[in-house]
C-alpha cells in the first residue's frame, strides 16, 4: 500500500497537541472541517480518541469491539485517511488514543468474545481474555440479567443458534441449540447471571469495576500482534504519528508492554496515562515521551491556590459538614475506609482469585503451608488498601518494597487478633515482591508467582481508582479543584519552588512529556476550577456566602439540602461553574452523591434522597439563591481572569508538550463525564474578528488570543521549548513577590503570571515590586506596544493584563504584533468554516 506520508522514519514530536472527542456526532469529517482553525491556532497534532470499531452508539470509543478496523461511524478507515491527508496538507500530525487493557463485553458486537463463548477454553480466542475458568467450574460468568435467573427464564429466547435476553445476543455451544432452556443453558461454557453477582462471582479480569469492559492478555505476543496490528500499520504508514497509551496500569507488566510497543512503533512519540501519586515519579525505564499530563495538571492546580486559605477552608468544611472522619472529615481516613469498601465489596471476586493463587503457592512450597485462605485473604486485604500508588512494578518502577512498606505490613499485622495468624501479612507481602525461598516445584510455583504479582499490581491499580477518585474525591470535599485527577486533596496548594522544581525536572527527564489542564475525564475543566480556587484567597467571604445562600434556600419552601455536605459541594460547584444551567448541573450532582455513595449510590440507589437532591438543585444553586452567588462572582471577576489566564499561560509554556482539550482556548465550563464529552462546537471566523475587537474583549476572547500567541511561538521557536530547552525561574523582589511566578524558556522567552491576586490586592499591590529580566530589551506578545528591560516594575508589567509573555524586541523572527492573532488563518477555505470552538453543544 502507498504510504500516506512521506517523511523521515521516526517524526519529531509535538509541540502542541489538541484533543477531539470523536464520537457518531462528531465524526472525522467534523474533524476535518475544524483542521483550517486549529493549524492557524498554533497546535501541531490533533489528539483523537479511540478510533478503532467500538460499541455502536458509544460516545466515547473506549469500549473497543474491533482492533482491526477503524470505525465505521465515524468514517471508517477512508475517513480517517482523509482526515490525515487535510490535516498534513495544514501542516498538523495526528496523535491516536489506544487501549491495549479492555475490550467491550458486548458478545454481538466482540467478534473475538463471540468465538470464546461459542467454543470455550479450547478457542484459538481464549488466550485474549483474562479468565479463570477453574473458578468458574469451566464456565465464564455474565452478570448481564435484570434479576435471578428463574425471574428472567421468561424473558431468554432460542433464535436458531443464538440466544437472546432483550436486545442481548449470545452464541450457543454447537449442538445445544435443540435442549430444553435450563438444559441448553447449563450446556454453555458460559453461565448468564443477575448482574448482582459480579461482585462476588466475576471470573474475568475487568477495566476497575466495569463488567462491561473485559481485560485483554497483551502479554501473549500472538494478542498484542493482533490488538496493534491496524495501528501499528497507521502508524508505518504515516497516516499516524503518535499514541496515548490508555491505563497501563491495569496491564499485567505495563513496562515489558511499553518496552514491546516502543520496539514495534520504532520510538514513535508515545505519552501514558499514568496517574501519579503526591511525590511519585514515572518510572525512569519506561520508553516513553511521559505522562498524558494529570500531573502537570495538579503542580499548574496547586500553585495558583492559597496554603492558608485552603487550611481555613478546610476548618470551615468540617465545622459545616459535621462528618465523620471516616466519611469525609479527614482525607487520610476517608480514603482508609472507602479502600476496605471497594476491597471487601466491588472487587471481591479479585481479592478471591488472588486468594485461591496464594493457596495454591503456599501449598506447593513446605515452608509457607499452613496459612489458611481466610487468613491470606485478610492480608491481602489490609496491604492492599495501604498501597500510597496505583501499584508496585514487576519491572521498570521503583523498587516494589519502597511502596509494599514495612511499615504498611506492622500495620497490617494488627487486623488479626492472634499474632502467629498474622504470619499471613509476610507471607502475602513476599509474595507480591516475588520473595520465595524454597519454592519447591519451581516451574508450577514460579508461574503461579508471576501470576500472584500481576494480579496484585492490577488489583491494586483498579482499588486506587474506585477508593481515591471515584470515591474519598466526593466525600472530602473541602476544596473541589483539588479533587481532580491526579490531585492531591489532602495538599491542595503548591509552593512556588516546588513547582519550579517540578518544572526543571520533567525539562531535565521528560521534555516531551504531555502537560494537560482539562480532558473527557476531568471532574470539572481547568475554568470551572479556577474560579472555585478563588474561595482559598477568601475563606471569609465564602463562609458569608454559604451562609446567605442556606438561608435564603431554606426560605424557597422549605427546600434545603439533605445533607450538608452535598450542600458544601453544591455551592462550590455553582461558583465555579458560574450561570448553572439546570440539568447539567442536577446531573453532575446526582453523579457526585452516587459516587460519593454515602446516602445513595449507581448501585443502590436511594429514590427518596435523589429527589430531595434534585429539590435542592432547583430551589438553590438554580433557584433565587443565584443571584447572591453571581453577585459573589462578579466580585470575583478579576481573580477569576488571573487565575484562568494564569493557568492557561503556565500550561503553554512550561516544559513539556501542551495537550489542549476540545474548545479550551476559549472559556469553557464544564462539569463531569458525559458534560464534558459533549460534541465541539466551531463558530465562524472568530480568530480573524479577533483582533479587531481588542478593546472589547471577553474573557474568553482574552483566553484565546493568550493560547494563539504563545502556540505559535512554540511552532515558530520550538528550540526555545524541546529536548534541548533549558528552564530558570525568576525570581521577583519586593512585598508582592510571592505574588509573581515567573521564568525564562532557553533564555529567549519570559513568562511571568499572577498569583493569588485577590491576596495581592488586600495587601495593597505590588508596592514597588520588581522582576529582573535577563538582559536586553523585551517586548510582550500578549499586549502589542509594551516593552519592558532591566528591573522591570511588576506593576507595569501586568497594567494591561496580570499576565506577560516576553521575547526579545529585536528579535525580527517575530512578526508585528498586530498580525500575530491573524496570521495564518487569511488562506483558510470557506468551505471548511474556520472558527474558534465555542461552549460544546
Amino acid at each position: 500500500m502507498t504510504p500516506e506520508r512521506q517523511g523521515p522514519a521516526v517524526p519529531p514530536p509535538p509541540t502542541a497537541t489538541y484533543r477531539l472527542q470523536l464520537q457518531p456526532d462528531f465524526p472525522f469529517a467534523a474533524a476535518e472541517a475544524a483542521v483550517p482553525h486549529l493549524a492557524s491556532l498554533g497546535v501541531s497534532h490533533l489528539h483523537l480518541s479511540p478510533v478503532l470499531e467500538a460499541v455502536p452508539g458509544s460516545t466515547h470509543g473506549y469500549d473497543v469491539v474491533d482492533h482491526a478496523r477503524v470505525r465505521d461511524e465515524l468514517g471508517g478507515e477512508d475517513g480517517l485517511r482523509s482526515l490525515s491527508r487535510t490535516a498534513r496538507q495544514s501542516g498538523l500530525g495526528l496523535v491516536v488514543d489506544i487501549v491495549p487493557n479492555h475490550m467491550a463485553a458486548v458478545p454481538r458486537h466482540n467478534h473475538a468474545l463471540w468465538e470464546v463463548l461459542r467454543e470455550g477454553p479450547r478457542s484459538p480466542y481464549a488466550r485474549w481474555f483474562d479468565i479463570d475458568w477453574e473458578a468458574g467450574g469451566g464456565r465464564v460468568l455474565l452478570p448481564f440479567l435484570g434479576g435471578r435467573l428463574g425471574d428472567e427464564l421468561g424473558r431468554l429466547r432460542v433464535d436458531g443458534d443464538v440466544l437472546r435476553y432483550y436486545d442481548h445476543a449470545f452464541p450457543l455451544r454447537e449442538g445445544t441449540a435443540e435442549l430444553p432452556l435450563v438444559e441448553l443453558l447449563d450446556a454453555q461454557w458460559y453461565r448468564l447471571s443477575w448482574w448482582r453477582l459480579a461482585r462476588t462471582e466475576l471470573n474475568y479480569r475487568r477495566f476497575f469495576t466495569i463488567s462491561d469492559l473485559i481485560g485483554v492478555r497483551v502479554e501473549d505476543p500472538d494478542v498484542f500482534g493482533a490488538t496493534h496490528g491496524k495501528i501499528l500499520q497507521l502508524l508505518h504508514e504515516g497516516v499516524v504519528e503518535g499514541l496515548r497509551i490508555d491505563h497501563p496500569d491495569g496491564l499485567a507488566d505495563p513496562g515489558a508492554y511499553l518496552q514491546q510497543l516502543h520496539e514495534a512503533t520504532g520510538g514513535r512519540w508515545t505519552v501514558v496515562e499514568k496517574i501519579l501519586a503526591d511525590g511519585e515519579h514515572l518510572p525512569a525505564a519506561w520508553p516513553v515521551a511521559g505522562t498524558t499530563g494529570y500531573d502537570a495538571l495538579r503542580h499548574i492546580d496547586g500553585v495558583l491556590a492559597d496554603p492558608a486559605g485552603a487550611g481555613e477552608l478546610l476548618g470551615q468544611y468540617r465545622r459545616f459538614a459535621a462528618a465523620p472522619a471516616d466519611r469525609g472529615g479527614d482525607w487520610d481516613a476517608t480514603v482508609r475506609r472507602a479502600a476496605y469498601k471497594v476491597v471487601t465489596s466491588e472487587l471481591a471476586a479479585e481479592v478471591d482469585r488472588l486468594t485461591r493463587v496464594a493457596d495454591t503457592i503456599c501449598t506447593a512450597v513446605p515452608a509457607l503451608r499452613d496459612h489458611a485462605p481466610w487468613a491470606l485473604r485478610t492480608a491481602l486485604r489490609e496491604l492492599l488498601v495501604r498501597l500510597p500508588v496505583y501499584r508496585p512494578y514487576v519491572s521498570g518502577g521503583d523498587a516494589p518494597e519502597t511502596v509494599l512498606t514495612a511499615r504498611a505490613a506492622e500495620e497490617a499485622r494488627a487486623a488479626f487478633s492472634v499474632p502467629e495468624e498474622a504470619g499471613a501479612v509476610d507471607v502475602v507481602r513476599d509474595l507480591a515482591l516475588g520473595r520465595v525461598k524454597n519454592p519447591g516445584e519451581r516451574v508450577a510455583v514460579s508461574e503461579a508467582l508471576r501470576e500472584f504479582r500481576a494480579r496484585f499490581a492490577q488489583t491494586a491499580s483498579a482499588l486506587r481508582a474506585k477508593a481515591v477518585e471515584d470515591t474519598a474525591f466526593y466525600r472530602h470535599a473541602p476544596l473541589l479543584s483539588a479533587a481532580e485527577v491526579g490531585g492531591a486533596p489532602e495538599r491542595p496548594a503548591v509552593p512556588v519552588e516546588e513547582f519550579h522544581a517540578y518544572c526543571a525536572r520533567v525539562q531535565r527527564d521528560w521534555p516531551y512529556s504531555g502537560t494537560v489542564l482539562t480532558t473527557h475525564d476531568t471532574k470539572r475543566s481547568a475554568d470551572v476550577r479556577a474560579g472555585i480556587s478563588v474561595l482559598t484567597q477568601c475563606p471569609g467571604r465564602w463562609a458569608d456566602l454559604l451562609a446567605e445562600v442556606t438561608e435564603q434556600t431554606s426560605r424557597v419552601g422549605g427546600t434545603g439540602a439533605p445533607d450538608p455536605q452535598l450542600a458544601w459541594a453544591a455551592w462550590q460547584t455553582a461558583v465555579g461553574f458560574g450561570f448553572p444551567y439546570d440539568q447539567r448541573l442536577q446531573n453532575a450532582l446526582l453523579k457526585h452523591v452516587r459516587e460519593a455513595g454515602l446516602h445513595t449510590s449507581w448501585t443502590e440507589q436511594n429514590e427518596a434522597y435523589e429527589k430531595a437532591v434534585v429539590a435542592f438543585v432547583e430551589a438553590g444553586p438554580c433557584g433565587p439563591p443565584l443571584y447572591a452567588v453571581a453577585s459573589f462572582a462578579r466580585e470575583m471577576d478579576a481573580h477569576l481572569r488571573a487565575n484562568v489566564l494564569g493557568a492557561a499561560l503556565l500550561h503553554l509554556t512550561m516544559p513539556g508538550v501542551p495537550d489542549l482539550y476540545q474548545g479550551t482556548e476559549s472559556e469553557y465550563r464544564a462539569l463531569v463525564d458525559p458534560d464534558n464529552r459533549r460534541p465541539a462546537r466551531f463558530q465562524p471566523h472568530v480568530l480573524e474578528r479577533l483582533d479587531a475587537q481588542r478593546e472589547r474583549w471577553d474573557l474568553s476572547e482574552e483566553k484565546l488570543a493568550l493560547t494563539a500567541t504563545a502556540l505559535r511561538l512554540r511552532g515558530r521557536r520550538p528550540e526555545l521549548f524541546g529536548g534541548t530547552a533549558t528552564y530558570e525561574p525568576l525570581a521577583a523582589e519586593g512585598p508582592g513577590a510571592a505574588h509573581c511566578v515567573a521564568f525564562t524558556r532557553s533564555g529567549e522567552a519570559v513568562v511571568a503570571v499572577t498569583r493569588l491576586s485577590l491576596r495581592l490586592a488586600d495587601a495593597g499591590g505590588w508596592r514597588g515590586t520588581e522582576l529582573a529580566l535577563p538582559a536586553g530589551r523585551w517586548a510582550d506578545l500578549l499586549t502589542p506596544g509594551r516593552e519592558f528591560e532591566g528591573h522591570a516594575r511588576v506593576a507595569d508589567l501586568f497594567a494591561a493584563s496580570p499576565v506577560a509573555l516576553l521575547v526579545p524586541a529585536a528579535d525580527t523572527a517575530e512578526p508585528p504584533a498586530e498580525d500575530v492573532l491573524t496570521a495564518g488563518v487569511r488562506e483558510e477555505s470557506a468551505d471548511h468554516g474556520s472558527a474558534a470552538p465555542g461552549e460544546p453543544v
